[in-house]
């Protein structure tokens, strides 16, 4: 038998990559505004902010994302509303399909989602330093990164953009490998078991206050605790309390950066016994107590550089061409 195989093209590609951040921010950050020749989006995680591009202002709420093309300025301060979290990347790309993306403002979903906590959690092994400095330019690889992290940072990206493409172009294409398309049955296992987690997780959320045991989850949510502790392990990698716990101690970075509330206070309303407690799970959790993680915070909130311009050709360049 004789084979011949066919090239597959890159529709969109991902050359450079500038800078990568997961920012938590005070709800009174603001950010003055720069442009550099090269891409960047703002995708909010939680709360809102608002956001100026070019002779434009608008506010980008939880879901949301705006992109900026090479050239374009731009600024961001924190909503009104609950302290805002934002994932920031900013990239070079010559491809056609990039046109698509300029001064638009979209909506993500799961998929999406997961394919950019992807992106961070690589980023978090592969770039040295922290994710959270907003005046960062220039990046650096950390000697023991692991194998293959920069391509999977540039192919989660590209998934992501392509994903963006295809759905809010409305040229979705026709399914592929039809053949090996899960059945029926998977399909509406897999469906059950995201709204199951769907369900959990607002429950808990909705019960932070509170003193949850696994029995009291189990019954509250029509679940064994089997089959509870299976679908967590499966969803997010986690036991019920560790998760229960992070879902604390998310609330509660919320509650500090938002500076509604004190350290006791905060610690009463999520119903833990003692500062002492809460303190020592917060360390647990983020390798920081409260006052070091307000510290952190209000730090990079403080600071307000110039309006800036940045040249592409002296920013770090550490995504390159591999294959």
């Amino acid at each position: 038998m004789s084979y011949q195989g066919i090239r597959l093209p890159s529709e969109l590609s991902i050359d450079q990559l500038f800078s990568l951040h997961y920012f938590e921010y005070m709800n009174s950050f603001y950010f003055p505004g720069e442009s550099h020749p090269f891409w960047e989006f703002v995708c909010v995680d939680k709360g809102d902010v608002t956001i100026g591009a070019g002779n434009r202002s608008f506010v980008l709420t939880r879901g949301q994302i705006a992109f900026h093309e090479p050239g374009e300025f731009h600024w961001v301060k924190a909503g009104d509303g609950a302290a805002p979290c934002l994932i920031v990347i900013s990239f070079s790309s010559d491809s056609p399909m990039m046109d698509f993306f300029r001064n638009k403002v979209l909506n993500i979903q799961e998929t999406d989602r997961r394919l950019l906590a992807r992106t961070v959690q690589e980023a978090r092994s592969y770039l040295n330093g922290r994710l959270d400095d907003p005046y960062q330019t220039s990046l650096s690889i950390r000697p023991e990164a692991p194998p293959g992290a920069a391509q999977i940072i540039r192919t989660c990206l590209e998934q992501f953009l392509i994903g963006l493409f295809r759905r809010h172009n409305r040229e979705e294409g026709p399914a592929l490998f039809v053949g090996l398309s899960p059945s029926p049955d998977k399909t509406m296992k897999k469906n059950a078991d995201e709204e199951t987690f769907t369900r959990i997780s607002r429950y808990l959320s909705a019960n932070l206050s509170a003193h949850l045991s696994i029995e009291q989850i189990c019954t509250d949510n029509l679940i064994s605790r089997s089959r509870l502790q299976k679908l967590l392990h499966e969803k997010c990698g986690k036991g019920i309390i560790e998760y229960y716990s992070l879902l604390k101690i998310e609330a509660a970075k919320q509650m500090i950066r938002d500076e509604q509330m004190n350290f006791t206070q905060i610690s009463e309303s999520l119903g833990y016994s003692s500062i002492h407690y809460f303190s020592r799970q917060f360390k647990k959790m983020t390798g920081m107590t409260p006052s070091e993680y307000a510290s952190s915070i209000r730090a990079i909130a403080e600071q307000v550089p110039e309006h800036r311009h940045i040249d592409g050709k002296q920013s770090a360049k550490i995504i390159h061409k591999e294959y």
